[in-house]
């Protein structure tokens, strides 16, 4: 029987553990492995068996053979376990591609290293874009930082820290203020991000450095609080359903302290918006625990500082799917609501084979183009802005325009994604408007837009779409 390209990575895999640490596998056609004393995992249904069949000792001295191999194997079977996970991920979604109904985008794979070809595009030929001018008066001075779009209300905070909740309605209109900021049990000590379900009229507020999310109704009044899962710290947060919000684990991402534990990694977790219940937890496996902060310490002040590239999004909506990207692994998935975990974009070479590392983030995935960028682990972050054109099947360095100037403008799309509708967006600061209408720069609704500003008006919104 001929073997797979999977199936034939799954014995590679399998032999080179044999060969190593000196452990006969037995392979059941179920792809189990198993045999007397094993330690197991679940994955997608299929229940992994890793374990020790027999120990062919070369040594002249067993006794220290056995203890040295009993020493590794805890460390041994979770790395393998991660191995054989990755691979029995790209297995099933082999088998899931053969199934009408279930289809999936290819697998592709991004050279971090190569020198792709350009590409220019402009903005408005794949995408719709929306303009909202954000009123301005005495109470609303708002900078703009969108935190989610609804179709009926617009969440935004300020960048200063000031624990102001700006909601406006879809066109603009301010509506009202909330802050609760402070220290009491139905506060927030800070906003790291913010979700909106205009459904049921709640807002969740993510207080990330209390570890717990606090939720309010569109006044302001305190409905609930619960707090992140124990030792894990939440980042970005997505309606998920009716009932669920997904989000990431982001411990020792920001801060750069790798934890020691072998198996110890980023989860993505479906929560229950009601009490924080963990529905689901889904992990990526990895080798060694990656960080994409670079510290640095000023030697003449004393001073210590911490950097950190844009464009780093671990949840990425996609359609009613999501991409989860863990920075530590060679592989993105693209995550279902019904459970189902497919590679969707790999890279090359292994992030565990480079120094420094150079990481591949993905920003915004549309009908036609994956918007990529990678990132070289250096102060700087020097990297190439890339894309995936579907339809051609190859790589490209872009530039993307936007087609209401009459010059050349470039488009950001490293933007956090809003929500599956809206998957990037920008702000544009009034004063630079007005002085672009000046110049004549501007055309179409931007125009008209910027023809009532003044340099103190709030600033515009551009909501970059899917197009319909």
């Amino acid at each position: 029987m001929k073997l797979s390209r999977a199936e034939e990575q799954l014995m590679e895999v399998i032999w080179k553990c044999e060969k190593a640490f000196g452990v006969l596998f037995y392979i059941r056609p179920s792809f189990c492995i198993c045999s007397v004393n094993s330690k197991s995992m679940r994955i997608k249904g299929v229940k992994i068996y890793v374990s020790i069949f027999s120990i062919r000792c070369k040594s002249n001295t067993m006794q220290a053979k056995q203890d040295l191999f009993k020493n590794n194997i805890n460390q041994f079977i979770m790395k393998t376990a991660n191995a054989i996970m990755a691979i029995t991920l790209l297995i099933m979604a082999g088998c899931r591609g053969n199934k009408s109904g279930n289809q999936t985008d290819a697998l592709i794979t991004v050279d971090v290293t190569a020198n792709y070809p350009k590409k220019e595009l402009i903005l408005q030929d794949f995408m719709d874009v929306e303009y909202i001018a954000l009123e301005t008066n005495n109470d609303f001075l708002c900078q703009g930082l969108i935190q989610d779009v609804g179709k009926e209300f617009i969440i935004a905070i300020n960048r200063n820290g000031d624990g102001n909740i700006f909601i406006f309605d879809r066109n603009g209109k301010a509506l009202k203020i909330i802050n609760r900021n402070g220290k009491g049990g139905e506060e927030y000590t800070g906003i790291l991000g913010i979700n909106l379900d205009e459904e049921k009229g709640e807002i969740f507020v993510n207080n990330y450095s209390a570890r717990r999310i606090v939720v309010y109704d569109l006044d302001g009044n305190f409905k609930r609080t619960f707090r992140h899962k124990e030792g894990m710290m939440y980042g970005e947060i997505y309606n998920f359903d009716r009932e669920n919000l997904i989000c990431h684990d982001v411990r020792n991402e920001n801060s750069g302290i790798i934890m020691s534990i072998v198996n110890a990694g980023q989860s993505f977790l479906i929560i229950s918006k009601q009490d924080g219940s963990i529905t689901r937890e889904m992990h990526i496996p990895f080798e060694e625990k990656k960080t994409k902060v670079v510290k640095y310490k000023d030697e003449t002040s004393g001073m210590a500082y911490s950097y950190s590239p844009q464009g780093d999004y671990p949840v990425v909506p996609y359609s009613d799917n999501w991409i989860l990207v863990e920075l530590s692994a060679d592989t993105m998935y693209h995550y279902s609501k019904d459970d189902q975990m497919v590679p969707f974009i790999a890279r090359t070479p292994s992030i565990q084979s480079m120094n420094p590392e150079v990481f591949l983030f993905l920003s915004m995935v549309t009908d036609r183009y994956y918007i990529m960028s990678t990132a070289t682990k250096e102060i700087t972050f020097s990297g190439e802005d890339l894309l995936y054109d579907k339809k051609e099947k190859a790589i490209f360095r872009y530039i993307v325009y936007n087609g209401d100037y009459s010059d050349k403008e470039k488009a950001y799309l490293k933007s956090k994604p809003i929500n599956k509708d809206i998957p990037s967006w920008q702000y544009l600061e009034a004063d630079q408007l007005v002085e672009d209408y000046e110049k004549g720069r501007l055309k179409g609704r931007l125009k008209e837009i910027a023809a009532t500003l003044d340099e103190e008006s709030n600033p515009v919104i551009m909501l970059i779409k899917h197009k319909k």
